[in-house]
C-alpha cells in the first residue's frame, strides 16, 4: 500500500498546502506542464516547486486549468446531440 502524500512531508518537516489554490501556485503548475508536459503526477509537485500532492495537482489541471477546457452552457447543437445519443443509448454505462 502506498503512503499518503500527507504522511511524507510530516517526516521531512515540510507542510503540504491544503485548501484553495493561489494564483502563484496555478501559474507554477501551468508553466511546468507547458514546459514538460503531463507526466508522473506523483513527482510533479516537487519538480514544479509546489507544496501539494500529485493528486491535487492532477485534479487542478484536469478540472480547472487545462487550456482546452470548455466552460459555460451547452450550445443548441450540443444539446441536440446529447438528446439524440441518450435516446439511442439510454443510461448504459458500457456502450459496447
Amino acid at each position: 500500500m502506498r503512503k499518503l502524500c500527507s504522511d511524507k512531508p510530516k517526516k521531512l518537516g515540510v507542510a503540504v498546502n491544503k485548501g484553495a489554490w493561489s494564483k502563484q501556485e496555478d501559474q507554477k503548475l501551468i508553466d511546468y506542464i507547458q514546459k514538460h508536459g503531463e507526466g508522473c503526477w506523483r513527482s510533479l509537485p516537487h519538480a514544479a516547486g509546489l507544496r501539494r500532492c500529485g493528486k491535487s495537482c492532477r485534479l487542478r489541471w484536469v478540472n480547472y486549468l487545462r487550456p482546452d477546457l470548455k466552460r459555460g452552457n451547452f450550445g443548441e447543437d450540443e444539446e441536440d446531440l446529447i438528446i439524440k445519443l441518450h435516446a439511442l443509448l439510454g443510461n448504459r454505462r458500457n456502450p459496447s
